[in-house]
């Protein structure tokens, strides 16, 4: 990857050098320039950035009431901005970027602007930091497109110092395991609207991420292997006693980042190795398939060539060590109780599994993240985690207030074995996601939760290009046999790539009824997919010339997650001379025609699907 990534990644650092090698913006920006952007602070602040030349930190924020996660922000500017002042800084809001829940638009035209909502988040970001005026940013969003859209957007404008800062899971309801049986008893007629309505709303309890291993808690842990949030943060729930004081934490790691002797550019944290880290943190818990489409996208963001095949050949070494919703019946509450990030980085590095040499917002080495946050009342005598070396400036700007949480090592064993494994005695030797090659093209496969029977399915083709239409069918009783469900047309460029949310329970019914029963789609699955064997992110796309396009009813498939392939079993003279069937036309109507430009401009699945 390192080859591979050479000239982009050589062309990247040097646009991120030249410009952190700039004056800082208000020494750089004209007079006007400079009283506008700060034209809307106290007269303090004002003083203080204009006379003292003090600090400035952008904070771009996700905050809405929709999306659960994001609730939690609404007060986190002012916490921030008081932190900063409390440490001779400045922050400044310097912009917000949209936030949608898959969980509200699945199955409907909304989810069709989900995985295109990640550019236009990126965009955001761009346009927030593009005032030139800010010595590091925090960047506020925790949820599916959210946070890699806030990545990428920051990764543009690599040469600013940035801290990501979460804001922690909803408690835990209803069982994720009960709650996903009431869904298929609905759709088979067994339980009414009311009492799954009633089921949902105890298991999405609160403020907070959703309690399943989802893509957004994937992000969470994805960003902390990474060294991009303050270590064991991600999981600490949102109305803990700890969140606060993590919270102004952050503050002091981004000031220590701008440290006008040593700072240390996003772009330069974000290298190959800290890639490849988030990869095996990603195989290592069964996370999101969706990583596989927007960690590719980060990756190019700084000029990193990430492949689908680097991530196949990790999984044949990375072992599974975590059993998490849906790859077993714990939930994220559970997987943090247990030891959660700091057990699976500990582990990690024991098996020489993670790159330990990388630069974090805490300084370098991986190390750190080893440790578990407390509340300094209760964690007896301690050190705090946040000190760089440097010039005495510099060790000001990083020192905690009296309340600031404090870091001790873990116990040396899982708090649940049923949830948490060593490296020396894993739930399974590979990792839980899996490349498939043949000649329907390439796709993805999650195999954490897929029972050993089913990793092989061979079984004739029954084709749709709305899930709807497989909805109806199945309804009909047109599929009680062995089936190999494919559904076309779902990639990037046709509609925008949904997931496929309303698939899961009809799916997971015929397998319950005993049949062998696969999914092949160019579109997305959740990212909490499950038992269901499911070839995803086929590419190249139906509507990019794809061979999904070729495949009819009937045809013979097999899904082999074994032998990583995936086929058409059909007459090589025969399969070349069919004619392709034709894209439907995209959605218009509820702002979908306002996307138009990003679906056409879309890069294949596995180059991460941006329109950049």
């Amino acid at each position: 990857m390192v080859r591979r990534s050479e000239p982009t990644r050589s062309a990247y650092l040097a646009g991120v050098d030249r410009l952190a090698a700039r004056p800082r913006g208000r020494d750089r920006l004209g007079c006007a320039n400079v009283a506008h952007a700060v034209a809307a602070l106290g007269t303090q602040d004002k003083e203080a950035v204009l006379r003292g030349r003090l600090p400035t930190l952008a904070i771009v924020t996700a905050y809405n009431d929709v999306v659960s996660a994001h609730r939690p922000y609404e007060h986190y500017p002012e916490l921030l901005r008081d932190e900063a002042r409390r440490r001779g800084a400045v922050a400044q809001v310097a912009g917000g970027v949209p936030a949608m829940c898959d969980g509200i638009t699945q199955g409907g035209p909304g989810m069709e602007l989900s995985l295109l909502s990640r550019d236009v988040i990126a965009m955001s970001t761009a346009v927030a930091l593009s005032h030139d005026v800010f010595d590091a940013a925090l960047l506020l969003g925790v949820c599916d497109k959210i946070a890699p859209g806030l990545l990428i957007g920051a990764l543009h404008l690599g040469h600013v110092p940035a801290v990501f800062v979460p804001s922690g899971p909803m408690p835990t309801g209803l069982a994720n395991s009960r709650k996903a049986a009431l869904r298929q008893q609905h759709a088979q007629g067994l339980v009414d609207r009311a009492e799954v309505l009633d089921a949902e709303t105890q298991a999405y309890s609160g403020a907070g991420t959703c309690t399943f291993y989802g893509t957004a808690n994937t992000n969470q842990l994805l960003l902390e292997v990474m060294g991009l949030q303050l270590p064991g943060s991600s999981f600490v729930p949102t109305d803990h006693p700890l969140r606060e004081p993590l919270t102004r934490a952050s503050v002091g790691a981004a000031l220590a980042l701008a440290a006008p002797e040593a700072p240390v550019p996003l772009g330069r944290m974000v290298d190959e190795k800290a890639v490849v880290n988030a990869m095996a943190a990603l195989l290592a818990t069964g996370g999101s398939t969706n990583h596989l489409i927007h960690w590719v996208a980060v990756a190019r963001a700084a000029g990193i060539v990430l492949d689908w095949s680097d991530v196949h050949r990790l999984g044949a070494v990375v072992p599974l060590l975590a059993r998490i919703y849906p790859n077993g019946p714990a939930d994220i509450n559970d997987f943090h109780r247990a030891g959660g990030v700091p057990f699976v980085v500990r582990e990690l590095l024991r098996g020489g599994l993670l790159h330990p040499d990388v630069r974090t917002v805490i300084g370098e080495g991986l190390d750190a993240y080893t440790l578990r946050p407390e509340a300094a009342e209760h964690a007896g005598a301690g050190e705090p985690i946040l000190r760089r070396t440097g010039s005495a400036a510099a060790r000001r700007a990083t020192r905690e207030p009296a309340r600031a949480p404090v870091w001790r090592a873990l116990e040396e064993e899982s708090g649940d074995d049923a949830v948490l494994r060593p490296v020396d005695r894993p739930f399974s030797p590979t990792g839980g996601l899996a490349l498939l090659e043949g000649n329907l093209g390439r796709a993805v496969i999650k195999v954490s939760a897929v029972a050993p029977e089913h990793l092989v399915v061979e079984a004739p083709a029954f084709v749709v290009e709305d899930q709807a239409d497989l909805v109806a069918a199945w309804e009909a009783g047109d599929l009680d046999r062995d089936v190999v469900v494919v559904v076309r047309f779902q990639g990037p460029r046709a509609n925008g790539m949904p997931e496929l949310h309303k698939l899961t329970p009809p799916l997971s019914a015929l397998l319950g009824a005993g049949h062998r029963v696969a999914l092949v789609t160019d579109g997305r699955m959740s990212g909490a997919s499950g038992t269901v064997p499911a070839a995803i992110h086929v590419t190249p796309e139906a509507a990019g010339g794809g061979p999904l396009a070729r495949l009819r009813t009937g045809d013979v498939v097999r899904v082999d997650a074994v032998a990583g392939t995936l086929s058409a079993l059909v007459d090589p003279t025969e399969w070349e001379t069919r004619v392709p069937a034709v894209a439907p036309p995209a959605g218009t109507d509820l702002g979908r025609s306002l996307f138009a430009t990003l679906r056409a401009n879309a890069a294949r699945a596995d180059e991460g699907a941006g329109a950049w």
